[in-house]
């Protein structure tokens, strides 16, 4: 064979050869069919988020760096709104009630929907009503839950004063008091909140194999070892997927405080969303408001990657 011959059928290309015939051509407008189709779906979300989550974040932080009052466009201040924030005592007040009804909300609504949900987890008769009336406060109107809230804990004609007046217990102030509107309002939150974490919590129950706790019975677990060593585990996911759940509620926590206290007595029991929306809607500091948001964002935002962080070295994620 010759070296001419040899070079031309060197030259050729087979069907397999990548450089052969120009099928990449029908691949690649095959590509941009499908892409342009998923984007047909995503589109019309993504142009959502962006208008009406990232757009009016953007703005936020503009008005943050001026000294608007939401009428007029105000004057740019720079970063002195956030300077201010170190020096104010209602900012530091509303930031300490806040990690209070954190730190009271996240574990007594964890623990007590833990358990609920292990008692609804029984073959008994009438189950399904009892799932309904632990879900019903979950799913009622806030604003109508606070309204009904202040009557019943209200000092001169509230139903649980009367209650403590006819068993001979001195009457208490309850949301007019100080000392105890705040643990007043994290129990009446935690009411209407923790239907959420019982739903939950009971999906996660009936996901665990039978199989596995009949095999613990068989060994001779009892009650605590099958919760301890079973139970724990199965449910740890669904622990710090309704842990960061609850902080992200606390954060925003607002209706309730609207409809009872209004962040008082003297500002016992306002929060750091309540202090935003009092800062632009009743005394037109919205610059100042906004700036106090983005504090409240960049926080949250901390708070819950270092929870998944932990979460996640810790086992407790998947």
């Amino acid at each position: 064979m010759s070296a001419a011959t040899v070079t031309r059928r060197a030259g050729r290309r087979t069907p397999a050869d990548p450089g052969g015939p120009p099928g990449g051509g029908r691949k690649g407008r095959r590509r941009l069919a499908d892409q342009a189709a998923a984007w047909s779906f995503a589109g019309p979300s993504t142009l959502l988020v962006l208008g009406f989550s990232l757009l009016p974040m953007g703005w936020a932080f503009r008005l943050s760096l001026t000294d608007s009052d939401l009428v007029s466009e105000g004057q740019g201040v720079g970063f002195a709104n956030y300077r201010t924030l170190a020096h104010d005592p209602v900012f530091w007040k509303s930031i300490r009630n806040t990690l209070e009804l954190v730190g009271l909300y996240i574990p007594v609504s964890l623990l007590l929907g833990l358990a609920v949900a292990l008692l609804l987890n029984k073959p008994i008769r009438g189950i399904g009503f009892y799932r309904a009336c632990f879900l019903v406060p979950f799913v009622a109107s806030a604003a109508a839950e606070g309204l009904l809230m202040a009557f019943v804990f209200d000092k001169d004609f509230g139903v649980v004063n009367g209650l403590l007046t006819r068993t001979g217990l001195p009457a208490q102030g309850f949301l007019d008091d100080p000392s105890q509107a705040m643990v007043v309002i994290t129990g009446i939150f935690i009411w209407t909140q923790f239907g959420f974490n019982v739903v939950i919590y009971l999906a996660a129950l009936q996901e665990i194999p039978r199989e596995v706790m009949e095999a613990a019975s068989i060994d001779g677990a009892g009650p605590w070892r099958t919760f301890r060593h079973i139970v724990v585990p199965s449910v740890r996911p669904i622990s710090l997927f309704l842990a960061v759940w609850g902080l992200i509620d606390c954060l925003q926590f607002f209706d309730l405080l609207l409809t009872t206290t209004k962040g008082g007595p003297v500002n016992s029991t306002i929060t750091i969303v309540y202090y935003v929306w009092q800062l632009a809607f009743e005394y037109f500091t919205a610059g100042y408001g906004a700036a106090v948001a983005y504090t409240l964002f960049a926080g949250s935002l901390a708070a819950i990657v270092i929870g998944l962080v932990f979460g996640r070295r810790k086992g407790f994620l998947l």
